[in-house]
């Protein structure tokens, strides 16, 4: 079926994106998602019948070819940050990638585009970050002309970093500075990490290239954290955590996340040892035709909330000079 593409995790909070600006430029759309009735909403992206609603699950095998029958392209953002039962990072951040790449070959899909992460490194001490690069190398043993695209932290409205430790400012008098804060990161804004993804899928330039996504902006955990703090009002402690404790803190968290989504894991604490800024090496988003957005004028616009009296704190308090 001519300029169909299948999104895989199309309905999540890159994949939302990813699927409005394919909508834009004409592509019909096929979002394969493990419970379809919860991704009902996104039809709404697209004019009338220009994007479906499909079950797949990246681990079988079955379902993955059924979502990619006719389709022009195939775009994976299925990926998870933490362990939780059989979703792992071998099973999806790997197998998954696998499976869809080996069923769009016998589809006879001419696109497929690969989402990864910064940092990705077969050497890395973080699993996360070893089944990145495992999944690259995954897809491109079957497609080498496959699309790798590695997104920084990514932020805006539904982030799971920004709005993560903005609501703990409202519980909790501290917020802790894992290794001190010092590792430095390269926040980039959803919206443009969802042009650049449909421009990867859309483009026959982009064949074979590795992307890596960073935003204008290179700070620590430390200085974003005191952004953070200066939007949404609430002064408090930033307290430095030395690895050693961190890894400790996350040790707890592995317990935590077989239940509910853990403050920190052990991995991940094993991935703040490292920046994740863009080495140079890699085109990037200015690449794909994307001039990328300021922390600045974004935060605002959703973190306000956090604040005492929300949106419209401003008002309430000077209506209480008055």
């Amino acid at each position: 079926m001519q300029n169909l593409v299948t999104v895989f995790g199309g309905s999540g909070f890159i994949g939302t994106q990813a699927v409005r600006q394919l909508a834009k430029l004409g592509w019909r759309i096929r979002v394969a998602v493990r419970q379809p009735n919860l991704a009902y909403a996104m039809r709404l992206h697209g004019d009338v019948g220009q994007i479906d609603i499909v079950q797949a699950n990246v681990r079988n095998e079955a379902s993955v070819r059924r979502a990619l029958e006719g389709a022009t392209a195939s775009l994976n953002l299925v990926s998870v940050l933490y362990e939780q039962g059989r979703q792992g990072f071998q099973a999806l951040n790997v197998m998954g990638a696998r499976n869809i790449a080996q069923a769009a070959r016998a589809a006879g899909v001419s696109r497929v585009v690969q989402v990864s992460a910064l940092g990705a490194d077969l050497n890395s001490p973080a699993k996360y970050a070893r089944s990145k690069a495992e999944g690259e190398v995954a897809v491109r043993e079957v497609y080498p002309d496959a699309v790798i695209v590695r997104p920084s932290v990514v932020f805006g409205q539904d982030d799971h970093f920004f709005n993560k430790f903005a609501q703990m400012a409202v519980t909790s008098p501290a917020i802790p500075l894992i290794g001190g804060g010092a590792t430095r990161l390269q926040p980039v804004f959803v919206g443009d990490v969802g042009k650049a993804l449909a421009r990867a899928v859309t483009s026959t330039e982009s064949a074979g290239q590795t992307y890596e996504l960073g935003g204008p902006a290179v700070l620590t955990f430390r200085q974003l954290m005191e952004m953070m703090l200066r939007e949404i009002e609430r002064p408090r402690i930033l307290l430095p955590v030395p690895f050693l404790a961190a890894g400790l803190l996350g040790g707890v968290g592995d317990l935590m996340s077989a239940v509910a989504a853990p403050p920190v894991t052990s991995d991940q604490v094993k991935l703040l040892r490292a920046d994740n800024v863009v080495t140079g090496a890699y085109p990037g988003l200015e690449a794909l035709g994307v001039t990328p957005t300021t922390l600045e004028a974004v935060l605002p616009s959703y973190l306000y909330r956090y604040r005492r009296g929300g949106q419209y704190a401003d008002q309430e308090e000077r209506a209480l000079a008055v």
